[in-house]
């Protein structure tokens, strides 16, 4: 039996992983407008948060937990880096820097300013107890360790890489949803922005997965890498005075690459069955 098969609960595991996650953060929304100088209401806003953000970690580390190959499993995709090609490594670490610098350069053909390469003075959000630039790294990591050690693979059971990928980016694009009534979180301030800004956040979900999958296959299903890609989207996406019309434009872009991505690896993405995929990403890298 290929490990792959193990991963047999696609319905209990999206299914905790977004009841669970959206009951916290509707009571943080709530709380968030009621009593936001309140001590109390303060922390519970800040652990409840919190703890929606890890739930699926959880929920994926208690289906994992119970059998010792899916353990062995988990473990090992941390530390498989002896035979991955090292133009993976690097597309990990710089293509969503890579892909925002585009933008502003284009954005500029438009008029926009030229300020937009400059480090941003202040971040977008605000965390409550911690610092932004704390939860840029903590959010990826708790959300990679559900998606990416059960989440993905429950899926890749029994569909191929590419249906996959666009059914997460639509559940993931409702699961953030009701981070949009929390105050001054990222999706509500996006909200008060404008509605195409918020489109824009979840049309960008899209590429983003199928390039995300395309280096979690290429990579033998390493964990470690897709964690820093989750990471470099956030942070890179901060640290410039970007405007948000720029981020329209990376969108596009990413959206284009990721069509490039589809047509060049046609047959990662739509003909392999999941236990042929396996062998297949493993010896490719």
């Amino acid at each position: 039996m290929m490990i792959i098969e193990k991963y047999r609960h696609p319905i209990l595991f999206y299914a905790l992983s977004i009841i669970v996650p959206w009951v916290l953060w509707f009571i943080t929304a709530y709380l968030s407008h009621i009593e936001p100088s309140n001590t109390i209401y303060f922390v519970l806003i800040n652990v409840l948060g919190v703890l929606g953000l890890t739930a699926p970690m959880i929920i994926a580390f208690i289906l994992i937990f119970r059998d010792r190959d899916l353990k062995n499993d988990l473990f090992s995709r941390f530390f498989n880096f002896k035979s991955i090609k090292a133009r993976y490594t690097i597309i990990a670490c710089s293509l969503m820097l890579a892909s925002i610098l585009l933008a502003q350069l284009i954005s500029l053909l438009f008029g926009y300013s030229p300020e937009q390469f400059s480090f941003s003075e202040n971040f977008s959000f605000t965390a409550g107890v911690f610092p932004a630039w704390f939860m840029l790294i903590l959010a990826p990591v708790l959300e990679e360790l559900g998606w990416h050690t059960y989440g993905t693979d429950t899926l890749r059971r029994k569909m191929n890489v590419f249906n996959l990928s666009v059914i997460f980016a639509v559940f993931w694009a409702i699961w953030h949803f009701p981070l949009t009534f929390i105050k001054d979180y990222y999706q509500s301030n996006l909200a008060e922005s404008g509605i195409i800004y918020s489109l824009n956040f979840a049309i960008s979900i899209i590429p983003f997965v199928i390039l995300m999958n395309w280096l979690y296959y290429k990579t033998g299903r390493n964990i470690t890498l897709i964690i820093i890609f989750h990471i470099t989207s956030g942070l890179f996406n901060e640290i410039f005075a970007t405007h948000p019309d720029s981020k329209i434009i990376q969108t596009l872009l990413l959206l284009i690459l990721s069509i490039i991505v589809l047509i060049k690896e046609r047959e990662l993405f739509f003909k392999l069955n999941s236990g042929e995929q396996n062998n297949i990403s493993l010896k490719s890298v």
